[in-house]
């Protein structure tokens, strides 16, 4: 897969997934499309990210150790319309 150069205006993805492969797989895909993405593993990790450093789009993992992710959902949704 070819990757293209990342800038500003490139548009973020934040891959919030525990099992190793499959966010390797989607990091992979997601960079030889053009977009930046950054995976999380842990719950308890994604709130104090998308506040500091908010995505451009979440793919968010319901079964997830720390934190579920339905109750991940919930609370982004509180502060931001992130799709």
């Amino acid at each position: 897969m070819t990757e293209l150069p990342i800038d500003e205006n490139t548009p973020r993805i934040l891959i919030v997934e525990d099992e190793p492969k499959l966010g390797q797989l989607l990091i992979d895909y997601l960079r030889a499309a053009s977009y930046a993405p950054t995976l999380i593993n842990h719950g308890d990790k994604v709130l104090p990210y998308v506040r500091q450093t908010p995505p451009d789009l979440i793919l968010l993992d319901l079964m997830l150790p720390g934190t579920v992710g339905l109750t991940l959902c919930r609370e982004i949704r509180r502060f931001s319309d992130i799709p």
